[in-house]
C-alpha cells in the first residue's frame, strides 16, 4: 500500500469517526457527510466490477475522484432512469432513440469528407476532437454537415474523435450519468489492438463498429495500429421516466460540465 493510500484512509476514517466522540453538532454533520460519501462511492465504484488495488486508488484518489464527488447525484439519477445495462445493445434503447442513432450513423457513413478533412488536419496531433453539436448547442466549424445540426430528442452531443497511430487514453471515468456515450467507428480496422474496454467488456471495432455504454464505468480507448482511428463521439440522454426533468438538469449543469471538460479534454487537440 502506498503512503498516500494510508494518508487517505486515515483522513477518511478520522472524518467519519471524530464526530461521534464530541458533542459538536458541526462535527457530527461532517462525520455524517463523510460516511454518506463513502457509502455512495462504494455503491458507485462496484458497478465496474474492477476491484484491483490500482482501480480503488484510481477512483478514490486518482482521476476518478470527480466521479466519486458526483456519485450521490449519479445514484439519484438512476432512480429516474430505466435499467442501466452498463454496456448497451442498440435494442436496449427505446425505438425513437434507436432511430436517431441509426440516422446519425447513416449520415456519418455517407460523408467521406469527414475522413478526408480530418486526416489532413491531424498531421502530428496525437488525439484530435471535432464537435458539431455540444450538449444541444450547434457548433460551426470547417466541416459543414447540416444533418448534425437538427433538433434531436435524445442526441445532445455529436463529434468525431481521431486517434493517431499507437495512441490511447488513460484508464478513466466519465463524470455524470445523465447521458450515455455512443461511439461509432467510421473505418473499422481488422486489428485486435484497436478497441475500447469499459468495465470488464473489451470491444473490438472490427467485430461491431457501434458501442454504447455508461461512461461513468471505468474505460479506456486504444489504437494499437499504424493507421488513424475515427469514431463518431455522441452523447445521448439516458432513457428515463422523466425525460423533461433530465433535459432540464442537463441544461443546468452544462456550464459545470464545460469547466470539467477542460480537464477531461486537456490531452486532445480541438479541431475547428
Amino acid at each position: 500500500m502506498k503512503f498516500k493510500d494510508i494518508i487517505f484512509i486515515l483522513i477518511l476514517g478520522f472524518l467519519i469517526s471524530f464526530g461521534w466522540f464530541t458533542h459538536s453538532t458541526l462535527c457530527r454533520v461532517v462525520s455524517g457527510v463523510a460516511l454518506f460519501y463513502l457509502i455512495c462511492g462504494l455503491l458507485d465504484f462496484q458497478r465496474s466490477q474492477r476491484f484491483e488495488v490500482e482501480n480503488w486508488r484510481r477512483y478514490f484518489i486518482g482521476n476518478g475522484i470527480l466521479t466519486w464527488i458526483l456519485s450521490p447525484f449519479n445514484l439519484f439519477m438512476d432512480l429516474f432512469c430505466y435499467k442501466n445495462y452498463g454496456v448497451y445493445e442498440l435494442s436496449n434503447l427505446p425505438a425513437d432513440c434507436q432511430a436517431e442513432i441509426r440516422q446519425m450513423m447513416q449520415t456519418a457513413s455517407s460523408k467521406p469528407e469527414i475522413i478526408t478533412e480530418l486526416s489532413r488536419r491531424m498531421e502530428e496531433k496525437k488525439r484530435g476532437m471535432i464537435f458539431f453539436k455540444w450538449y444541444g448547442k450547434n457548433i460551426n466549424n470547417s466541416l459543414s454537415i447540416p444533418e448534425f445540426h437538427q433538433q434531436f430528442k435524445y442526441i445532445k452531443t455529436i463529434g468525431v474523435s481521431i486517434f493517431n497511430k499507437n495512441q490511447r487514453t488513460s484508464i478513466h471515468y466519465g463524470p455524470l450519468r445523465i447521458t450515455l456515450r455512443v461511439l461509432y467507428n467510421l473505418v473499422p480496422l481488422v486489428n485486435d489492438g484497436v478497441y475500447i474496454q469499459a468495465a470488464n467488456k473489451k470491444h473490438l471495432w472490427h467485430e461491431n463498429p457501434l458501442f454504447i455504454f455508461d461512461d461513468t464505468l471505468v474505460h479506456q480507448s486504444v489504437n494499437g495500429s499504424d493507421q488513424l482511428r475515427y469514431c463518431m463521439f455522441v452523447d445521448i440522454m439516458r432513457p428515463s421516466r422523466a425525460h423533461g426533468l433530465l433535459s432540464g438538469l442537463l441544461s443546468m449543469v452544462k456550464t459545470m460540465i464545460a469547466s470539467f471538460n477542460r480537464i477531461f479534454y486537456g490531452n486532445w487537440d480541438m479541431i475547428k
